[in-house]
């Protein structure tokens, strides 16, 4: 009878599963594993292997993603389908449910919980929280049966305010996280490599060339002369910080806010970092200077902060330590990256920075070499 069939069918599926499918092998198939699969059903025409509208969706998908290597894919499933009909009908049907059964594990229907992703018990336990009794043993559910055949289900109660609240708070929390896709995240990277390809001696040849290996002193000469190279200057443009890192960049760039008379903010901002560098018993008095001559009522360069950073910095210059400034030393550093900075990078002093002309790499003389302490140039 078509019963026992069906029967000796489960048993054998139970009792008898290929290893292949076995799920403590722990191994995460590919989608181009899922795609062989969903062809080798299309080319059986049998109802009972017949597409469900989500793997037919899935398909199309998958197509789509690899039209490129779909023709390979194609082979596999054609040679996989001339193998299954050489094999024994029952043996056939329970490989085909075996094959299903762990491709519904690892590609459920929309809407089911992947148990390969999500643990289905710590699932449940989010969808129906119980208060848990604290033990020696550790936290166990607040059930009061020991049976360990019989557990009766728990009722089900409504949520407290408490519990809701906790629920809002939780996803509230969610939202707030900071998500990024993969491909946003690699796009970014690219973008941040293709911009600072030129400056990464492993790839790209550095201009002056590195004195140690080239014997060119040309880095040090543009040391020594404060002028900064074409090259340099144009990574100021990339971002404030870059400007802020460079001594150079700093210097170029208080040059430009005492022109406009708008320096304090740049001012304050060094001082407040030359701060965290000094020697702890110098730190209280050189914060007490620096709250006179920006902070203090009447003090001679006023710098303009928010009611809340003020408020946090007069506590913090009580007990005075190297971060009492940090509260107000990042709303000027906000300030500076919305306003002066970019007044400084349109301005005709940058402007004429980044279009001076490269300083020459080496001195030479008329027959092309390079003068040196203990060696003369042949005539």
């Amino acid at each position: 009878r078509m019963e026992d069939v069906i029967a000796r069918i489960l048993c054998c599926n139970i009792m008898f599963q290929t290893p292949y499918f076995w799920p403590s092998n722990c191994w995460e198939p590919e989608n181009t594993d899922y795609a062989v699969y969903l062809c080798k059903r299309t080319m059986q025409n049998k109802a009972r292997l017949e597409l469900a509208d989500y793997e037919a969706e899935s398909l199309a998908r998958l197509q789509r993603a690899f039209a490129r290597k779909w023709e390979f894919i194609f082979m596999q499933a054609e040679a996989q389908a001339k193998v299954d009909k050489k094999r024994d009908k029952i043996e056939r049907k329970i490989l085909d449910s075996q094959e299903r059964a762990f491709w519904d594990v690892h590609r459920p229907v929309p809407g089911c919980v992947n148990t390969t992703e999500v643990d289905i018990k710590k699932s449940s336990r989010m969808k129906n929280p119980q208060k848990t009794r604290k033990s020696v043993y550790g936290p166990q559910n607040d059930v009061r049966t020991h049976s360990p055949t019989h557990t009766p289900a728990p009722e089900a109660k409504p949520a407290t305010e408490e519990q809701l609240q906790d629920q809002i708070n939780y996803w509230g929390g969610q939202l707030d996280r900071h998500r990024l896709k993969m491909s946003k995240v690699a796009e970014s990277l690219l973008a941040y490599t293709e911009q600072y390809v030129e400056y990464d001696p492993f790839i790209t040849s550095t201009d002056p060339s590195n004195p140690w290996i080239s014997d060119d002193t040309a880095v040090w000469e543009l040391e020594a002369s404060k002028e900064p190279g074409q090259q340099r200057v144009k990574r100021w443009a990339f971002g404030i910080n870059e400007v802020l890192k460079d001594q150079v960049g700093r210097e170029q760039f208080l040059k430009f806010l005492e022109s406009e008379f708008s320096s304090e903010n740049l001012r304050f901002w060094l001082a407040v970092q030359e701060v965290k560098k000094r020697p702890i018993r110098e730190v209280p008095t050189r914060v007490q200077e620096i709250w006179q001559e920006f902070l203090a009522s009447g003090a001679p360069s006023a710098i303009n902060v928010d009611s809340k950073s003020y408020d946090k910095t007069t506590q913090n210059v009580k007990d005075p330590g190297r971060y009492a400034f940090e509260d107000a030393q990042d709303h000027i550093f906000k300030l500076m990256k919305s306003d002066s900075y970019s007044r400084f990078i349109r301005s005709s002093a940058y402007q004429e920075l980044l279009q001076a002309k490269k300083k020459v790499r080496s001195s030479k003389n008329k027959h092309g070499c390079v003068h040196c302490c203990s060696l003369t140039c042949p005539a």
